[in-house]
């Protein structure tokens, strides 16, 4: 399966989880997948994700340029936008309790 490149969410729902620190694409991907107890798929490619249950996963949006933090944790869903919701939720505590200072996106930051 190939994925197209995309500085977009990759699914028809998404929640926005933004990440104030200094943290590359590649280490945010193995934190989530760590909390997560999963595995990254399609490492190695221009748009890996990690995934968090049946029909959603997270994906990691870096800022263009080499601007400063912070990066944003897409978490995607085939299913519903409160399913996406649902699991950003779950994942933001995940992070949360591995001492990641997370939030929700505010408007205008998606």
């Amino acid at each position: 399966m190939t994925i197209p490149p995309r500085d977009t969410a990759g699914g028809p729902f998404a929640a926005t989880l933004v990440v104030n620190m200094p943290v590359t694409k590649l280490d945010a991907l193995d934190v989530i997948a760590y909390v997560a107890d999963a595995e990254i798929e399609y490492a190695g490619t221009a748009d890996p994700r990690v995934p968090l249950a049946p029909g959603a996963w997270a994906e990691v949006q870096i800022p263009k340029f080499a601007d400063p933090p912070p990066l944003a944790i897409d978490v995607c869903s085939d299913v519903s936008a409160e399913h996406a919701q649902e699991h950003a939720d779950r994942l933001a505590a995940a992070l949360t309790r591995v001492g990641w200072m997370v939030r929700s996106a505010r408007d205008g930051e998606r």
